[in-house]
Formats: structure tokens, sequence, C-alpha cells
């Protein structure tokens, strides 16, 4: 499969010179960012956290509007702070009784937005609604969660690593558990920045093959590298293992699911197993102590699963600002 490209629309923004990173109008997956995109927006993220008031007139006067057709702690709060720290004004829009386009079509519903606000964010259930979203709309529209992708934490993910172990490039990331939306997006993240991420899933729960053949393509252009394995034991030294949920908010929970997870629980001996003594510990949250994750393990010294979310805001006021500076 060819090395996926990053989404450029004519009609959202110029095309960048051969010397700057591309232009990105919309971020509906991690593959909306070119690796120096990336790059450049865990930069502004960085620089964001030390000195947050240098960006606090990048959206004066702007209208950030956040739909969400799901539940959200994290996501709601670090877009809401995010925006308002970057002088703009955040409007949530619940919409958990009706999913979007049941109403009135999507085309309609962001036709009639892109004449009122500036961005739309949107955490939703499809990621066709997104694509729709941004195809009908003249203003960026940001994946704050779909059932597929969740770029705003792989961001979030990389950046706390970063801040970890200061280099992204050659470092080695283990996921274990559910082939989820959050395994798509931090792959792909990992792929971007030339760390080699390996998945370890029970067989029948693996990610979405598409999209990791995908990222390996691009791994390898970055020097990082995409595996697969239901095979806990052949995995070792690991700079960071992440783990998430068995059961994600969009699905029913099932015996047969929970058995065939159940080896693959991160706790202190499998932390002891595929890790090193600086390993770091993630979770992108909400956690389940006892079923994914040991208590001994996300509350030890190990954890970084609290910088994950503080990192939120930061990352996402990063790929705002940079969104912005595309207008």
């Amino acid at each position: 499969m060819a090395t996926p490209k990053p989404a450029i629309s004519s009609r959202k923004r110029a095309s960048a010179s051969r010397n700057e990173a591309p232009a990105f109008g919309d971020l509906l997956t991690v593959f909306d960012l070119s690796p120096k995109r990336f790059a450049r927006v865990l930069d502004v993220a960085s620089r964001c956290k030390a000195h947050p008031s240098a960006f606090d007139q990048v959206l004066k006067g702007k209208t950030v509007i956040l739909i969400f057709e799901k539940p959200s702690l994290r996501t709601r709060v670090s877009f809401d702070v995010g925006v308002a720290k970057l002088g703009g004004n955040p409007l949530f829009y619940p919409h958990h009784d009706q999913r979007l386009g049941e109403r009135e079509s999507l085309k309609d519903f962001a036709k009639n937005l892109d004449r009122m606000v500036d961005m739309i964010v949107a955490r939703v259930f499809s990621q066709r609604a997104l694509e729709e979203l941004a195809e009908h709309s003249r203003v960026p529209v940001v994946n704050a969660l779909s059932d597929e992708h969740h770029p705003c934490q792989a961001l979030a993910d990389l950046m706390t690593i970063k801040e970890r172990f200061d280099d992204l490039a050659g470092l080695r990331v283990a996921y274990v558990g559910d082939g989820n939306n959050v395994t798509h997006s931090l792959v792909q993240a990992c792929a971007l920045a030339g760390v080699h991420v390996t998945v370890l899933s029970p067989k029948g729960y693996e990610p979405d093959e598409d999209i990791m053949q995908a990222a390996a393509a691009t791994a390898l252009t970055q020097r990082g590298s995409v595996r697969v394995t239901n095979d806990i034991s052949t995995v070792r030294d690991q700079h960071a293992i992440y783990t998430d949920a068995w059961i994600s908010m969009h699905q029913s929970g099932s015996d047969t699911k929970e058995r065939a997870l159940r080896p693959f629980q991160v706790n202190e001996r499998l932390m002891q197993t595929i890790g090193r003594k600086d390993s770091i510990f993630m979770h992108c949250l909400p956690a389940h102590r006892g079923e994914e994750v040991s208590a001994e393990v996300i509350d030890g010294p190990q954890s970084v699963v609290y910088d994950q979310a503080e990192n939120r805001l930061w990352t996402q006021m990063g790929a705002m600002v940079e969104l912005m500076a595309d207008r």
C-alpha cells in the first residue's frame, strides 16, 4: 500500500512552498500531518506549555464550536480551556440525543456552521461524519474522537514520551490490548516520528489491517517500524507501555472479549517482562483498575497518565495555532 500523503484541500489553504511543512486544513487523522508538521505541532505545544501568554491572541475574536455526541472529561475541558487560553470563545454544543446528520444533512449542518464559527471540533461516533463536515466546511475541522481515530490523544501521547526521552526517533513503544481508535492514532503518530511501535493484541482483536499497513509504509520512510503480534513473550526492552480500556464507550462488553484480553492485562509482572528500568506506563483514561491495568502500575512511579491528560491541553492548542496559521 502506498504511503499516505497529508490530505491537503486547495479550497481551504494555499499550497506550501517547497521549504516549508505542508499546510493542512483539517485534523481528522494523524496522517493529515506530514512528519515535519507533526514535529512542528509538538514544538508549538511545548512553547504553549512554557509560555501560554505568548499565544493568547491567536484566536482573538474567533469562535470554536465543540460538538459532542459522546460524553467527555479530558476532551471537553482541554478544548474549552485551550480555546480560552488562545483568546477565543469556546461554544459547547451537546449532541447526545441524536447523531449528526439525522435532523438535517451534514452538508447543510456544515454550511450553516462555517458562516458563524471559525473552527469546528467534533467528538463523534462516525469518522465519515467528520469527513463530510470537512468536505462541506470552509473552516478547519478537528477530530476530537471518533470510533476509528483519536488524533488529539496521539499528539498528547507523543509529547509526553518526548518530554521523558527528549528524542522520539528510535524509541520503542508497545501498545497492549484491544486494537481500537486510540491504537490507530498512536501507531500513526509513532510512524511519523520514527518510533518502533509494537501492537500486542489477542487474536480477533487486532487493529485495522489497512491502517497498520499504511502506517508501516510511513514508518519505513522515517526509519521506524510497525509490528502487530499476538505473542507478548516476543516483546522486550520498551521505552513506553500503553494500554486502553477493553470495552470502549461505543461498545457493549462480553465475557468472550474479557477472557481473550485477560492475559494482556498490564501488571507489575508484564512491566518487568517487556519494560526497562526507565519505562513509562501510559493510558488515555478513563481506566478500569483490575481490568486492563493493575492499580499498582497505574498508580505507581512509572505511570505518566496525568501528564498525558495535561498534555491534551497543550497539544490541542499547538494544533489550533498551526491550523489558524494556514488561514
